[in-house]
């Protein structure tokens, strides 16, 4: 039994998100499966190894299939998920019709370079594919000190990062805190809904 913490990464600000999110999760006691999505190519001879060089394996649909509860992350494209990860998710219908996901615990995470920069549109892009998917959609609840006093990032609807304008900004404790508070509450859910079908 998994929780899957699915995520593209460009400068790895995400990244280092989706890695404190795992951490969280092992931390409520279920291990954590870190994957990445490869990214975009419009030229169609393009491709990338099956295992990147940096980071996470690139997820396949058995993942996403056999886990008890997912993380998704990106960084914010016009306050919105990006292109690679979106292509990942338009690829799970045979997921949808098998109900594969239904009933599963899920939550999001991102990271923009500036604080209005789409992260709430960011992470509802994201929930809807899930929505469709029949799974339930983990928030941060304000019961985490952190999500009240922060002046970075940070939401009810995920946790968020501000990267600054040249993404290069490092996660403040705050930011990492409410991490491995997600993290931790997908892991806590994962386990009392039980084993995924």
């Amino acid at each position: 039994m998994y929780a899957l913490v699915l995520y593209y990464s460009r400068h790895g600000a995400t990244r280092e998100m989706a890695r404190l999110i795992a951490r969280g999760v092992e931390e409520a006691g279920i291990e954590a499966r870190l994957r990445t999505v490869p990214a975009v190519s419009t030229t169609i001879e393009a491709s990338e190894p099956p295992v990147p060089d940096e980071g996470a394996p690139h997820a396949t649909l058995d993942d996403l299939k056999a886990c008890a509860g997912l993380a998704l992350g990106s960084p914010t494209r016009f306050g919105n998920m990006a292109a690679p990860l979106k292509y990942f998710l338009d690829s799970t219908s045979g997921l949808w019709l098998a109900g594969a996901l239904i009933d599963k615990p899920a939550c999001l995470f991102t990271s923009t370079s500036s604080l209005h920069g789409g992260q709430e549109t960011t992470l509802l892009s994201m929930a809807l594919p899930l929505l469709h998917h029949g799974m339930l959609i983990l928030g941060l609840p304000y019961s985490v000190p952190e999500l009240g006093s922060t002046q970075s990032g940070g939401t009810p609807y995920g946790a968020t990062h501000v990267a600054g304008q040249e993404g290069g900004k490092p996660l403040s404790d705050e930011e990492k805190t409410l991490c491995l508070a997600q993290g931790g509450r997908l892991g806590e859910m994962a386990l009392k809904l039980g084993a995924p079908r």
